[in-house]
């Protein structure tokens, strides 16, 4: 089985090569936006013989700013955008094998956007569905 603490901490490792963003394979205590940050969802066993593949499915939460600030939904557009600098989708698929940690890595899906409120604050967030092979 593979190390799901290392595979979190690969997509945090991928997710840091955007310039400025905070990452964390770790749930914060207080997160301080614009952040990146990795949690797993579900774990499908059994996907091949003798266990030789499980299906890891993660959601990455990143948080850009307040909820009123015009700016954080322009950096929040360029984290959702399929390609470029800023590109969540990008930065995670840098290395699909995680550092090793995993057969296949690829961001599904951006499933949503709202306000998250955090410290007497609304913050703009978006969630990414991330599926890992390992």
């Amino acid at each position: 089985m593979a190390d799901i603490t290392a595979i979190r901490n690969a997509i945090a490792t991928n997710l840091g090569s955007i310039s400025g963003l905070r990452t964390s394979g770790d749930i914060p205590d207080n997160p301080n936006p614009p952040i990146g940050i990795v949690s797993l969802n579900t774990i499908d066993y059994n996907q091949a013989l003798k266990q030789g593949l499980t299906l890891y499915s993660f959601t990455v939460m990143v948080i850009v700013g307040r909820a009123s600030e015009r700016e954080a939904q322009r950096r929040l557009d360029a984290y959702c955008a399929n390609t470029g600098a800023s590109s969540v989708k990008s930065a995670i698929e840098l290395d699909r094998s995680l550092g090793g940690n995993a057969f296949d890595c690829v961001v599904q899906s951006m499933s949503s956007i709202g306000s998250l409120q955090l410290n007497d604050q609304t913050y703009l967030a978006a969630d990414f569905q991330v599926v890992v092979y390992a």
